[in-house]
């Protein structure tokens, strides 16, 4: 999902390779930020300068960041978190292993993320593309929370295999996150604790990157599943997966209930779909989507109705456009893209108003 990946980071981590971190520095003005057609945005802002930057989510009040970033030597991710407009970036994680998939609490007294530091203090393996066009899925990632500042750091689920891609419910009673704890890449939820564990997801196939709808009640999620459990392509899924690997060249947006009920699928164009995240509307939902590039190579956001109607481009950036996600009160779109980078694949965070 961001260059070379970690789920949630998706495509980026894998396409993309990593820059050196500069200074803070101002804003291009907005129209060299824009692109033709991007007719939603306006006073578009750069918030973050060299390396490699993604998944910033706002906090629940929207005055911050938690985002993961390699940046000052670190040759992998690790978590930091920044005001909304890029200033007072701090690192949260430790520097040790890879980190990814961070978000914070709504009391903003809490912290969670995902990071392999316990398996080893040196970043993992990157992927086998002997297999070819294949995301890691780590079997070192536990999550973790800490306060803001990285202190009072604990393990809340660690069992063997992949555990990451936390967020935490508007009302921060509920921890989403997608694990193979039972086999097979699905989402569950758990208290803040670690507690109370629930598989939500249960169909053969990869289920992950889910955020819960503002009222709580719904969550929309990418997967791609396989209705016949012996076919070819399951059974090559059930092998990558034995590897640790996942080809993530195919996969759809679903929306389903808190529990796992009433699931369905929303997009239906067969191409790469990730990073769905809903508008504060509840109605709504901006994403990342390979559908428009024959070649595979270039995402862009659209938004969709929940029920799949509407759909509408959102960026035209001949690269990398991905990590939406909607300010609280739904007046700002923040997102991760390699427009304008000082070197090829650069990416960083950008915000703009929002124009309906």
């Amino acid at each position: 999902m961001r260059r070379y990946p970690i789920l949630s980071l998706l495509p980026a981590l894998i396409l993309l390779t990593s820059g050196a971190s500069r200074a803070a520095e101002p804003a291009a003005p907005d129209t060299a930020l824009l692109f033709p057609g991007e007719k939603h945005f306006a006073h578009v802002r750069q918030i973050t300068f060299g390396g490699q930057n993604a998944e910033a989510y706002y906090s629940a009040d929207g005055s911050r960041f938690s985002f993961q970033s390699t940046r000052e030597g670190w040759d992998c991710d690790q978590i930091y978190t920044m005001n909304a407009d890029g200033s007072a970036v701090t690192r949260v994680s430790n520097g040790r292993g890879r980190c990814t998939c961070s978000f914070l609490s709504p009391d903003g007294r809490r912290l969670i993320y995902a990071s392999t530091f316990e398996g080893a203090d040196t970043c993992p393996p990157r992927p086998d593309y002997s297999h070819g066009y294949v995301w890691a899925v780590h079997n070192t990632f536990k999550i973790y929370s800490a306060r803001p500042d990285g202190s009072d750091l604990k393990m809340i689920f660690g069992p063997p295999g992949y555990n990451a891609e936390c967020v935490y419910s508007p009302d921060g009673k509920t921890i989403l996150f997608t694990s193979d704890c039972d086999g097979d890449l699905d989402l569950y939820t758990m208290a803040p604790d670690g507690s109370n564990v629930k598989r939500i997801t249960r169909q053969l196939g990869y289920d992950g990157g889910g955020f819960f709808s503002p009222d709580g009640r719904r969550i929309v999620f990418r997967a791609h599943h396989y209705a016949d459990t012996t076919s070819g392509e399951a059974l090559e899924y059930k092998g990558l997966l034995a590897q640790g690997l996942v080809r993530p060249s195919q996969m759809e947006i679903f929306v389903c209930d808190a529990d796992g009920g009433n699931m369905r699928q929303v997009t239906h164009n067969g191409a790469a779909n990730f990073a769905p995240f809903f508008h504060p509307d509840g109605k709504r939902i901006v994403f990342s989507s390979n559908m428009a590039d024959p070649k595979g190579r270039d995402f862009d956001l659209y938004l969709i109705h929940d029920d799949g109607t509407a759909q509408e481009r959102l960026t035209y950036c001949p690269d990398f456009d991905a990590f939406p996600m909607f300010s609280p009160d739904g007046k700002k779109l923040a997102w991760a893209s390699n427009r304008r980078g000082s070197r090829p694949h650069e990416t960083n965070i950008f915000i703009a108003d929002w124009k309906e």
